[in-house]
């Protein structure tokens, strides 16, 4: 086990009904704003009345409230400028997401671009490193990104089409996260499944890792990666299933808040490889990592399949034999079925994606990532251009 730190600050109210406490916690853990920006996705929140009782909770506390709303998946750049231009404009000094992860790494990226005299591109590109940011607090809608409990934010500049991921430990990490498993009874399936493809990515990103002894990290990974594909039939069975989609939400903050990562390297290479795919082509980032990881794993079990093996074991069923590989090609398998019986595409045509251009994919992941990626083992473009080739 290496060593590591590990701090979460994010305070999470969870349950029925928290969201009418929103007021009272900006209050409390926004440093008392007077001022406060709200940034929320489509139409849905305002349709289903949670914007507006939100809305009503903050502004019953004094603070006034200024929008930003129609974030789309796959965040652009341009709204992010448009939030900075406003704070700016108002003077305002806190940040409110209402939605899931698109959302939240919008509103993660004004924060910061406010305290920043430069381009807030410069974070992402990598040119500067986050030091401090507004505060920020989360109305969650959609258990997916783990954004709420995480240091993490994903925008897409579109001058190019570079979707690039900033990790930081602190400085982006909400201040408070309000958690009503109800508020998802509404999702459409496609995009709960989508969801759960997202928090299981974030756990497996972790989980293949060279580091050896993490028995403790290891064991938590593997207990969420079952229970969510344990859960996941009885939510689809019945989406207004309370303690199912509570479940699934707790799964997803677990999943990102770094409990998973603690003491070893991290991949993070399908994740990378994803941007590519959804930069391009627009598809969901769930679905994208539903077909991205087979393939990996599907490398992996070729050139170093003993943790491949000990996944399909220890997660996926399989029945141990000495044979790695075998064991790793089975899970393999097992994985795709459950993506499918989801919903969920295993193949780029299955997202849509008849003639990709491979080598578009490849120029752009190791421009944006460096010539050599990866944690669990080293890839240069001839490895990740056969992973992407086994997509197909």
């Amino acid at each position: 086990m290496n060593s590591f730190t590990y701090c979460t600050p994010t305070r999470y109210v969870f349950g029925q009904g928290v969201e009418s406490e929103t007021g009272r916690l900006a209050k409390e853990y926004l440093e008392n704003p007077k001022k406060i920006l709200i940034v929320s996705g489509g139409n849905s929140a305002r349709k289903s009345g949670l914007l507006e009782r939100v809305i009503k909770s903050v502004t019953g506390e004094g603070i006034e409230v200024f929008e930003i709303d129609g974030i789309k998946p796959n965040p652009t750049d341009d709204r992010v400028y448009e939030g900075i231009a406003l704070c700016r404009k108002h003077d305002i000094r806190a940040i409110l997401g209402i939605g899931g992860g698109s959302v939240i790494d919008t509103a993660k990226a004004i924060a910061l671009g406010v305290e920043y005299e430069g381009d807030f591109w410069d974070f992402y590109a990598g040119k500067q490193s986050p030091e401090k940011a507004l505060p920020i607090g989360v109305v969650l809608t959609i258990p997916a990104a783990g954004s709420e409990g995480s240091g993490n934010s994903v925008i897409t500049k579109l001058d190019g089409l570079h979707k690039i991921s900033l990790r930081s430990d602190f400085a982006l990490r909400p201040k408070f996260a309000v958690m009503n498993p109800e508020l998802t009874y509404t999702l459409p399936p496609y995009q709960t499944a989508c969801g759960i493809a997202d928090m299981m990515a974030h756990i497996m990103e972790r989980y293949f890792t060279p580091t050896e002894n993490v028995e403790v990290t290891d064991g938590i990974s593997e207990g969420l990666l079952r229970s969510i594909i344990a859960v996941a039939p009885r939510l689809f069975k019945d989406p207004t299933n309370y303690d199912a989609r509570a479940n699934i939400m707790w799964a997803g903050t677990m999943a990102h808040n770094g409990i998973c990562g603690c003491g070893r390297v991290e991949d993070w290479v399908s994740h990378a490889m994803e941007h590519e795919l959804s930069a391009v082509y627009g598809v969901a980032h769930g679905a994208g990592l539903a077909v991205v990881f087979p393939a990996w794993l599907t490398y992996m079990a070729e050139t170093a399949p003993s943790r491949p093996a000990r996944f399909a074991r220890q997660v996926m069923g399989v029945p141990a034999t000495f044979d790695d590989h075998g064991d790793a090609l089975a899970g393999i398998e097992r994985l795709k079925a459950f993506y499918y019986s989801i919903g969920l595409p295993v193949t780029l045509d299955g997202l849509g994606i008849n003639n990709p251009d491979i080598e578009l994919l490849v120029k752009k992941l190791h421009e944006n990532k460096g010539e050599i990626i990866g944690g669990y083992r080293k890839l240069d473009a001839a490895a990740t251009e056969k992973i992407y080739r086994l997509m197909m």
